[in-house]
């Protein structure tokens, strides 16, 4: 059988381990990417640097053209949550028959708006816990030590794609685990997220402070309850006691780290805000269960979805 192909689509804070990861362990792997990321990772190749060391991938294959590429056997598909459809376009060249398209994002969405443009049957599930950004071309750092890659089938079933999957990773330096309860666990990301970000970016702080002051603790915990009542009215089983398992994740992890959303607003950047906390709040609008204090939130972040509005008094 021939080596697996497998494409990285976005060399960021998710993809950039990740596929350095499998890499590493010996497989063929080729990252999409663009602009001085791409051209520092095709001149000098990617490092990645925190808390589970440091390592340095060269020679990286890495493109801008899906075409050059074309059909992989995986797609690990990382790209910023409002740029799902048009990505889902753009990757299409490296889309066989065979393909399985794993989009590893913080919503719970993107496997749904990439079925119409990819195929259903093409189309996986997928989480990412990690913590880590692009500091400048070519150069991950990774914030905090946990790193896990959870995926499945949208059906629960257990594939030959899937079980190859994880054998690819476990024969690489990427813990993961094949799940049969992949929507269950994208939305136990997705609680546990959409607490995180909004009080990180909220805040303008790390995680610990949400630890460690009582209002922001209690604003943390109420987010993830609202977020969880709302998964419930959704159809996904999440027991009542999910907010205190998501806090005691949270803790075990450490604080000292901000969600990508919240360094993205302190970068001046586009944020996820309307497919993280503006999802709570529009699926609880649909489902009729009350959000108030992430609706709250959602408001005070609301001017900053475009990046930093002009003129602001922020910068």
């Amino acid at each position: 059988m021939s080596s697996p192909r497998i494409a990285i689509v976005g060399a960021g804070g998710v993809g950039g381990p990740f596929g350095s990861a499998l890499a590493r362990g010996g497989h063929d792997v080729t990252f999409i990417a663009r602009g001085e990321h791409l051209k520092a990772i095709q001149e000098t190749g990617l490092h990645v640097d925190g808390a589970r060391g440091s390592f340095h991938l060269h020679p990286a294959k890495a493109t801008d053209d899906p075409a050059s590429v074309g059909p992989v056997d995986y797609v690990l598909f990382t790209p910023k949550l409002w740029d799902v459809e048009a990505t889902g376009m753009f990757i299409k060249p490296m889309v066989g028959p065979e393909t399985a398209v794993i989009p590893i994002q913080n919503g719970i969405d993107a496997a749904d708006r990439l079925k119409p443009i990819l195929g259903e049957g093409h189309v996986m599930g997928g989480v990412a816990a990690i913590s880590a950004l692009i500091e400048g071309p070519g150069r991950i750092r990774q914030v905090g030590g946990f790193q896990h890659f959870t995926f499945g089938e949208l059906d629960g079933s257990v594939s030959p794609r899937a079980e190859r999957l994880k054998a690819l990773c476990d024969a690489s330096d990427l813990d993961a685990t094949l799940s049969t309860e992949i929507v269950e666990a994208l939305w136990a990301k997705f609680v546990f997220i959409v607490g995180t970000a909004t009080l990180t970016a909220a805040t303008r702080q790390w995680l610990t402070a949400s630890f460690e002051d009582a209002d922001l603790r209690a604003a943390l915990m109420t987010v993830m309850a609202e977020a969880t009542a709302v998964g419930q009215a959704c159809g996904v089983v999440l027991p009542d006691d999910f907010p205190d398992q998501r806090m005691a994740f949270a803790e075990s992890q450490g604080g000292a780290w901000i969600a990508s959303m919240a360094a993205d607003l302190l970068r001046g950047n586009r944020l996820e805000l309307p497919w993280l906390t503006g999802k709570v709040v529009e699926l609880g609008r649909e489902k009729g269960v009350p959000t108030p204090v992430t609706h709250a939130l959602y408001a005070i972040l609301k001017p900053y979805i475009d990046g930093t509005p002009e003129g602001s008094p922020t910068g």
